[in-house]
């Protein structure tokens, strides 16, 4: 049912590989499934150290204003503004127990960026929009061509985090208005179960794993399929952090390289913060090239979602119907 996937290697440049933190693409290996045209599965190929560098910016940049997160929901907007330094402290001196108090950054569940995601409408909206990280836009645009879709523009991203109690319910990416273009998926952390279903949400799903560093392409027929996280599970290495995550960066990186080095003093928090967590990045291209938002009457565009888990699920609570992304 496994197949290796052909990857279009030179659409990358080495140098380009590189300076998104990646290996050579002649190197990563790719598989595809029988029965699920378009989807692709990359095991992680970060040059070591360079996961580090997407995880702090997930927990230490992304997260900033004017980058929306469930915070923002029934938190008044300074209370929102520094996650990071307001969690930082708190979660070096974390213990084991369960019964501690969880900071901010541990009850992030998702930050949108570039074009919003409106959970209410399941839309994308001209005005609600901002900047989209050039760094992450740059790894999306390489790992795009990679696979075959040179010119992929990385234009709105969902980050979900996620805990050992989290899940995400059966779901669907269709609010983009292009969907001849790839949905890319990265995962850091700790593992989980990835659920690939298909067309009809009734339809028996073929079950995987996503380890810390793999990266998932759904294209061409794959793009609209109905997918799921059932469960987070910790690192089948049995350490607290996949070995991954214990390596360093390189001092050298090259030229115009978007890694940054994290201070040990970051990198504490972060590992800290993955000990039960899993952090996944969903890029999107939402429209086609020179392709325009249809006009809508009376909407703002800015809706968020009705509560702060609207697409988690937490495996505590009364199981109900999950709420899709």
């Amino acid at each position: 049912q496994v197949f290796r996937s052909q990857l279009s290697i030179s659409s990358v440049s080495d140098q380009d590989a590189y300076r998104a933190g990646l290996q050579p693409v002649s190197q990563w290996k790719a598989y595809g499934l029988r029965g699920y045209p378009g989807f692709i599965f990359i095991p992680n190929p970060f040059l070591p150290g360079c996961q580090r560098h997407w995880v702090k910016q997930c927990l230490k940049l992304y997260p900033e204003k004017p980058n929306v997160c469930n915070l923002d929901l029934h938190m008044a907007p300074e209370k929102t503004m520094d996650l990071w330094g307001q969690s930082k402290e708190q979660l070096r001196r974390k213990g084991s127990s369960k019964w501690e108090p969880r900071s901010l950054l541990e009850k992030l569940r998702w930050v949108t960026l570039g074009y919003h995601y409106n959970w209410n409408t399941k839309k994308y909206s001209a005005n609600h929009h901002t900047p989209f990280p050039s760094d992450l836009a740059f790894l999306s645009e390489q790992v795009a061509a990679a696979c075959g879709f040179r010119g992929f523009q990385a234009q709105a991203g969902i980050l979900n985090y996620y805990h050992f109690d989290s899940s995400l319910g059966i779901h669907v990416d269709e609010s983009e208005l292009d969907h001849s273009r790839p949905l890319l998926s990265f995962s850091f952390g700790q593992s989980s179960i990835f659920l690939l279903g298909g067309l009809k949400r009734e339809e028996a799903p073929t079950a995987m794993f996503m380890h810390s560093g793999d990266i998932m392409v759904m294209s061409g027929f794959s793009r609209l399929l109905y997918h799921a996280v059932p469960r987070v599970l910790p690192n089948p290495e049995g350490t607290a952090l996949p070995s991954c995550l214990d390596q360093a960066l390189s001092s050298d990186l090259p030229v115009g390289s978007v890694i940054e080095h994290s201070s040990d003093e970051d990198w504490q928090v972060c590992a800290k913060y993955l000990q039960s967590s899993r952090i996944n990045m969903t890029i999107r291209q939402v429209l086609a090239e020179g392709q325009k938002f249809p006009e809508e009457s009376g909407t703002n565009g800015k809706g968020q979602a009705p509560s702060e888990d609207s697409h988690h699920e937490n495996s505590k609570a009364k199981r109900h119907k999950p709420n899709t992304v």
